[in-house]
């Protein structure tokens, strides 16, 4: 992942404009794809492609903030740059609380453009490691026994052994084995560790109601 090639996508329903927005790209040496309209970029582009998308708001069809909208529902981690040639504040400050990397007035200065798309090539590359590293995680969730996902979320809220021990009816040798066992099938050499994984699937969770696989007890007690 780390030697992929980043992709800029620009939407634009202005040919001269798209054009020099790719012109622009190109003298940077990054690999450009640019469209006509939101909806012939979401019939063509890669989902897993590292990069960016730089998008004009006001366009026929699809416009620059509900494209934005689309890919946040469908859990695409592309960043978004939106541009627009009119001073629009709401929409700006719309398109940033729903996660728009920044919003540029045009015309838009090549290093104007090319610092923001910097910025989000590098938070879409650092996005994309997180997200590996939770699924290697959420794999190793996965090989827990119900009775051990109990033990560890009451770990990670900071259960005492012999706490657990009494509120799950077992003996404190049963529960010294099992969270032995649990940090070795979770890869965690220290309990904070543990605690650092748990924190990272109850992200996941929230950001992906009814995808995770965490029952609903694991992060309890924090």
């Amino acid at each position: 992942m780390t030697d992929e090639q980043p992709i800029v996508f620009i939407v634009e329903d202005d040919e001269a404009v798209r054009d020099s927005l790719v012109a622009m790209v190109s003298a940077a040496g990054v690999t450009v794809e640019s469209f006509a309209s939101a909806e012939e970029f979401l019939a063509a582009f890669d989902r897993d492609q590292l990069g960016c998308l730089v998008s004009d708001v006001r366009m026929e069809g699809l416009t620059g903030t509900q494209l934005q909208k689309r890919l946040l529902d469908e859990g695409v981690s592309l960043p978004v740059i939106l541009i627009s040639g009119y001073a629009d504040v709401p929409t700006a400050v719309d398109a940033m609380k729903i996660g728009a990397i920044s919003f540029l007035e045009k015309p838009c200065t090549r290093q104007e453009l090319w610092a923001t798309i910097s910025k989000a090539i590098a938070t879409h590359r650092e996005q994309r490691k997180q997200d590996a590293a939770v699924a290697e995680i959420r794999e190793w969730f996965t090989q827990l026994t119900q009775s051990e996902r109990e033990v560890m979320a009451r770990l990670v809220a900071g259960q005492a052994n012999k706490v657990i021990a009494a509120e799950l009816e077992m003996g404190l040798r049963t529960v010294e084995l099992r969270r032995a066992t649990i940090l070795k099938k979770m890869n965690a050499d220290s309990l904070a560790e543990l605690v650092r994984q748990s924190i990272l699937l109850d992200q996941f969770k929230q950001e992906h109601q009814g995808i995770s696989s965490l029952p609903p007890d694991a992060g309890a007690g924090r």
